[in-house]
């Protein structure tokens, strides 16, 4: 039984911001290049599940996960 990962709080200091925006700013990857490769390769979950839109919009209590790391959007 695999334990889940630890999650980390990340301030976005509003109510929206989009996946792959989110995953620079929470500092998972750092180029936009790297992250487009990441979440179209499906290794990065939002709330549980593989989501492969760069673009989606995460809402404050979402929790994206990616190499065994878990970020969640606080206000």
């Amino acid at each position: 039984m695999t334990k889940p990962p630890p999650i980390d709080d990340v301030r976005i200091g509003g109510d929206a911001i989009r996946l792959g925006q989110f995953m620079k700013f929470a500092g998972l990857l750092d180029s936009g290049g790297d992250v487009k490769e990441a979440i179209i390769d499906g290794y990065v979950k939002v709330n549980g599940e593989v989501d492969r839109r760069r673009g989606r919009q995460l809402q404050l209590g979402d929790v994206v996960t990616f190499e065994g790391r878990g970020v969640r959007v606080c206000e």
